[in-house]
């Protein structure tokens, strides 16, 4: 609700796409959001964020297995009245059977990866340093993880796939599209540098065109 009264009317004002991401603990969640979000004209497309966990399934997130990646997918169809795209995670042991599983619950979309799991530990304490013991690691570090997993989800489905993991620069956008996405997502990047996004678009131009690139797709 912070979202929509806040948020949506500097959203509305803008010449751009609208990409709303949800996220939740339960199936209920999942639609409900779904169902409000889609409603919002400014949004023109929803994100499914399945890497959270279930709690009414043992704390399991919902993107581990591909039945219930399929499930929840299907759930969240039929409150959705905008383009799906479901956000893979790639702590599964096979991305290709959730990138499918996506597919058949009727995603438009997927996006790879989410974060990699992951643990630091401070040896002068002797604990972790995350107060959730875990968490997830992203950037750079992903890169290779995620430039796979985008290329096994593309031997997969048909459907379009956005890739994500370290993209700090135009030449990484090439790699992921080369894999097999038709788009990318910037996250990281922008921590260090909140201009990144544009600087790696405007690169991007000169990039493609010294590699003979005459059409992006």
């Amino acid at each position: 609700d912070g979202f929509i009264e806040e948020d949506v009317p500097f959203l509305d004002s803008l010449d751009t796409v609208v990409i709303a991401n949800i996220a939740g603990n339960t199936e209920q969640d999942y639609t409900a959001l779904s169902d409000k979000v889609s409603r919002i004209s400014a949004v023109d497309m929803v994100e499914l964020n399945i890497s959270c966990p279930n709690v009414k399934a043992g704390g399991m997130a919902f993107g581990v297995l591909p039945q219930s990646v399929e499930n929840i997918t299907k759930a969240v169809k039929k409150h959705c009245s905008k383009p799906l795209m479901v956000k893979l995670s790639p702590n599964v042991a096979n991305i290709a059977d959730n990138a499918r599983a996506a597919e058949n619950g009727g995603a438009d979309a997927i996006s790879l990866i989410n974060t990699v799991a992951g643990m630091a530990i401070d040896y002068k304490t002797r604990k972790p340093v995350l107060a959730n013991i875990s968490g997830g690691l992203s950037g750079p570090a992903i890169k290779p993880i995620a430039l796979k997993m985008v290329f096994e989800a593309y031997k997969a489905v048909k459907i379009p796939i956005i890739g994500m993991g370290g993209i700090m620069c135009a030449e990484d956008v090439l790699e992921f599209m080369i894999a097999g996405a038709s788009a990318v997502q910037v996250g990281s990047a922008n921590i260090f540098n909140p201009t990144a996004s544009y600087k790696i678009v405007n690169d991007l131009t000169t990039v493609a065109k010294s590699c003979n690139i005459e059409n992006i797709s």
